[in-house]
């Protein structure tokens, strides 16, 4: 579900500048991952289309998969080059794979040049190394990455490949899935994909109507029986801007009967309890030393701290490992691991203290449960911890257990909180010990955090007789918009923070120049994370202009918009208190006119501002409280009005008028 938050609501833009940051740190995209139509140059229609920088002229796939869950991948495409872009995009491929249990070859690399003449690609122009992302973690140096660079391209140059990917006794076997989506974005003209699946083998398997597919049986006994599927789309005869009817793929199969088929299959493995070894036992009681004893949940925040904080992740898809997991020693010796790794060693840990805890699977798509079972739907792990208050000598305890919920592969969360994004969601529940009689398959992540959310933002200023402003800016933030906050400033290096907080200022409505910015340690995630600058605006105001007229110097307060006809709630996102408030030292002499006080109340939300003047100083306060997280549809009327009394307010300007010229202003 989507979180409008009141102010701060422009986080996604700090998320932008640092994306920007570590993309400019990866390697060169694949040539396949081409830009979406969006982003192409719209022509009239008259008008000839430019050409792409490149075309691919057929890409073809064939898959062939065994009934012991092997496979072989050969994919055939043949490249227009266009211009020197194109050249320059495909003068490096890179195919991924995992070493462990997958080995790739490319039989067939050639140039045809358009002035004649063709050139082949010598060996000694493939490399194999460890994926970017394990680089400095050895123990998954087997996701590697087999590069190609192709020298010599040139604008009119075709070049032809095929690259092999063999899979021989992968993690999850016998099982195995796919999902496929034919490009329609006008770069490929023709794209041909063949399936060969054993016949004896029962599958679940969904094509678009949109594809032109063909099956074909080949009896045999036993495995030598086969299934054979083609599926094409040639872009000449589609319109480019044609795309399935829904967000499925085009092709999607597995050989999960179901969802919890799937489940129970990731259940085992070194997903199920163990045994503790010492060295675990003894780090787990290190961590719990001096902690709160009486409170259960105390002695677990510390096992989560170190988990989340000094275990390093390696963030790599988890198919890329095959949903292997390391024990929870080699986890806690070598200092890093994926989401599956920290995992298994914060069970540990909670083994270890009269506690336990599941696996909850979510998907990065809201209803990935309706989609065919398949583990590449299965993006983030989600750890439910249960555990049992201390209770004194002789009182018995029923139901008095307790649960929190962690993601521990997100470094700077405070203890029990969940991504917004994940918030809400089903997730697949693993039935792992003493939980296979367990029947429930899916689980909804909590929609509640487990402090109240607030945020406050105040500001002290000051303009003087020359016209310029100084403010200091305060942010303490406790909820949602505190963990993107934290994520910012933990990943921007401390000579960077400058430019995050002149976005967050810049966000809210302030200009001028960015100075002495502080934070608390994103770290420290116990207490409220806060933020403060300073900021300069020269010539804020002419005083020579009688009456003055500046807005109030606060944060403008977002709020979503009315939906549409057809939405049947309006969502107001996490239940929140923002408070802002301004103080404004004038020159002496200044008189103030303050604008009228608004006050609206409804049950699903709150609204207030106040405004006065006292001899020089101007003080201003804007609070508004969500105490839903959604309300009906039917209400769209009575939100609308009061959105346009929030809007109202936030309009007003202040009025200032010196009493004579003030010193150091234009004459």
């Amino acid at each position: 579900m989507s979180s409008p938050f009141p102010i701060l609501s422009k986080f996604s833009f700090l998320a932008l500048l640092l994306c920007a940051a570590a993309l400019a740190q990866e390697p060169a995209a694949k040539p396949s991952e081409a830009p979406s139509p969006t982003e192409k140059t719209t022509v009239a229609k008259n008008e000839e289309k430019p050409p792409l920088p490149f075309q691919i002229q057929l890409l073809e796939t064939h898959i062939r998969f065994e009934t012991n869950g092997d496979s072989r991948k050969e994919v055939h495409t043949i490249v227009k080059i266009n211009d020197l872009a194109g050249a320059r995009q495909f003068s490096r491929l890179g195919f991924d794979y995992n070493r462990a249990f997958q080995q790739v070859e490319i039989p067939l690399v050639k140039i045809s040049h358009a002035n004649g003449g063709t050139s082949e690609i010598l060996p000694s122009a493939i490399t194999d190394a460890p994926n970017p992302a394990v680089q400095d973690f050895p123990a998954y140096h087997d996701v590697r990455v087999k590069s190609l660079r192709v020298l010599g391209l040139q604008d009119g140059d075709t070049l032809e490949y095929r690259v092999i990917t063999t899979t021989t006794k992968p993690p999850l076997a016998p099982d195995f899935w796919l999902e496929h989506t034919f490009d329609r974005s006008g770069q490929v003209l023709r794209e041909e994909y063949e399936l060969d699946l054993p016949a004896s083998r029962p599958v679940q398997i969904r094509i678009s109507p949109t594809i032109r597919a063909e099956e074909k049986r080949t009896p045999g006994e036993g495995d030598s029986g086969r299934t054979d599927y083609r599926l094409s789309l040639n872009i000449g005869n589609a319109r480019a801007s044609s795309a399935p009817p829904s967000k499925e793929p085009d092709l999607a199969l597995t050989s999960y009967a179901s969802w919890e088929a799937l489940a129970a299959r990731l259940s085992q493995g070194q997903l199920l309890p163990g045994e503790v070894s010492d060295s675990v036992r003894k780090k787990a009681q290190a961590l719990v030393q001096g902690s709160n004893g009486k409170n259960k949940d105390k002695r677990f925040e510390p096992m989560y701290e170190f988990v989340s904080q000094q275990i390093e992740d390696v963030e790599i898809p988890l198919t890329a490992v095959g949903f292997r997991a390391r024990s929870a020693e080699e986890t806690l010796q070598s200092g890093y691991g994926t989401p599956l790794d920290k995992f298994v060693l914060l069970r540990a840990f909670a083994q270890s203290s009269e506690g336990r805890d599941y696996a909850i699977f979510a998907g990065g798509e809201a209803k990935f449960s309706e989609r065919l079972p398949s583990p590449n739907l299965l993006t983030n792990l989600i750890q439910e911890l249960q555990f049992y208050p201390a209770l004194p000598p002789g009182q018995a305890c029923g139901d008095c257990d307790f649960f929190v919920w962690l993601d521990p592969t997100v470094v700077v969360a405070p203890f029990g909180v969940v991504r917004s994004s994940l918030r809400g969601k089903t997730g697949l529940f693993l039935k792992t010990g003493d939980l296979f009689w367990n029947e429930k398959t899916w689980e909804r992540i909590p929609n509640n955090l487990p402090f109240a959310a607030k945020q406050s933002v105040n500001v002290t200023a000051s303009i003087s007789a020359d016209g310029d402003l100084h403010a200091k800016v305060n942010y303490l933030m406790r909820g949602d918009n505190e963990l993107q906050l934290r994520e910012v400033f933990h990943q921007t290096p401390k000579e960077r923070w400058k430019e995050v907080a002149g976005l967050l200022a810049f966000s809210d409505g302030f200009r001028g120049t960015i100075t002495n910015v502080t934070a608390s340690d994103p770290m420290m995630t116990k207490d409220p994370f806060t933020v403060e600058y300073e900021i300069t605006h020269a010539k804020f105001v002419d005083w020579t202009k009688k009456p003055v007229r500046i807005p109030a110097l606060l944060p403008q307060i977002a709020l979503p918009d009315v939906p549409g006809k057809d939405a049947g709630k309006i969502e107001l996102g996490t239940p929140l208190d923002v408070e802002t408030s301004l103080r404004l030292r004038l020159p002496s002499g200044t008189t103030v006119q303050t604008p009228a006080a608004t006050s609206v109340a409804r049950d699903y939300v709150t609204f207030a501002s106040k405004y006065a003047g006292h001899l020089n100083t101007l003080t201003a306060s804007r609070s508004i409280y969500f105490l839903k997280r959604e309300i009906p549809a039917e209400q769209a009327t009575d939100y609308n009005a009061f959105l346009r009394a929030v809007q109202n307010d936030q309009a007003q300007m202040l009025v200032l008028m010196p009493s004579a010229p003030q010193a150091g202003a234009k004459q």
